[in-house]
């Protein structure tokens, strides 16, 4: 059974707290220690790169210029506005550069920073791990769905 403080996994998360520049949590606007801020922008940054789309992205810009239609394309799934969200945060963050050329219609293309191509090889690495367990890590969500049902 589970203890009434872990029972409302949803809320938990909804009522993580998230950073800002200022050294207080932005929920309650507590302050906290230099030391609680590097966690917080470590969980920050972890969040963005290894969020939903990010590594597609990342993975994308890092083999040269790519433009929103590429991306749109060759990321499944992804919607204009998700797609749009993304690059904004991913460029805020300093992992891509935004180039946009002065054509009717305008010509935007995105490259990876020196800062994103560094972390390239461990996006690589980790694509490539969850495929090649990605059949082990089904096998295993239908034999725990089978066992909690």
């Amino acid at each position: 059974m589970m203890s009434q403080r872990n029972s409302d996994v949803s809320a938990l998360v909804s009522a993580e707290l998230t950073c800002s520049a200022e050294l207080t949590c932005s929920a309650e606007n507590v302050p906290f220690t230099p030391g609680q801020a590097r966690a917080c922008t470590v969980r920050e940054v972890l969040d963005r790169v290894g969020g939903k789309w990010s590594i597609g992205i990342l993975v994308a810009a890092s083999h040269g210029p790519v433009r929103f239609t590429e991306l749109e394309r060759h990321i499944e799934g992804i919607s204009r506005r998700m797609l749009t969200l993304t690059l904004r945060n991913l460029e805020r963050d300093g992992l891509l550069h935004r180039t946009v050329y002065p054509t009717v219609p305008p010509k935007v293309e995105y490259t990876a920073t020196p800062m994103a191509l560094e972390l390239y090889e461990s996006l690589v690495a980790l694509t490539s791990w969850a495929e090649r367990h990605r059949r082990a890590i089904a096998e295993a969500r239908t034999r725990y769905d089978a066992e909690h049902a």
